[in-house]
């Protein structure tokens, strides 16, 4: 195929669009942008609820599809891509697979003990100056740190 998209988007572009965004659905809907509200949104679809706010679900939709398309189709190569490279080139894949099994686990646990994701705490709700999101948001980037630190050590730098 073709690359249809740059390796990264610089910070300075990607940062400030996202930014009005964010303030842009609190003017208009005065709702928070998360992944989470669109995980619990599209199960309450799925599970018939009746108060689904259709728009989360599209959003879910899009995220999926759109990491879909990028990693999978819009690339050069034919071989199959899973994100987790860095990792396979130090684990084996009986042991990258429980890992990854795990941590999305943690992260899921920790979002719903959290009443929301990173995405939705870190941009949304310490924009709106929330206390308890400055808290969480302030504990997984120290633990996002203190883990990473602990990789480069434990893979003699190799991760």
């Amino acid at each position: 195929m073709f690359d249809a998209l740059p390796d990264r988007l610089a910070w300075f572009v990607g940062g400030p669009i996202l930014g009005l965004l964010i303030v842009g659905l609190f003017v208009v809907a005065n709702q928070p942008l998360g992944a989470s509200g669109a995980y619990v949104q599209t199960s309450g679809l799925i599970r018939r609820r009746s108060d689904v706010v259709v728009w989360r679900v599209w959003y879910f939709v899009g995220l999926f599809a759109g990491g879909l398309l990028v990693t999978q189709v819009f690339r050069e190569g034919a071989e199959i891509r899973s994100g987790y490279d860095a990792m396979r080139d130090v684990f084996p894949l009986w042991a990258t697979i429980p890992l990854v099994f795990g941590g999305a686990t943690l992260l899921g646990y920790g979002a719903a003990v959290a009443g929301g994701c990173t995405s939705g705490h870190g941009m949304c709700g310490t924009a709106q100056r929330s206390p308890a999101s400055v808290a969480v948001t302030v504990t997984f980037m120290a633990t996002a740190i203190l883990t990473t630190f602990v990789l480069r050590i434990a893979t003699g730098g190799d991760l």
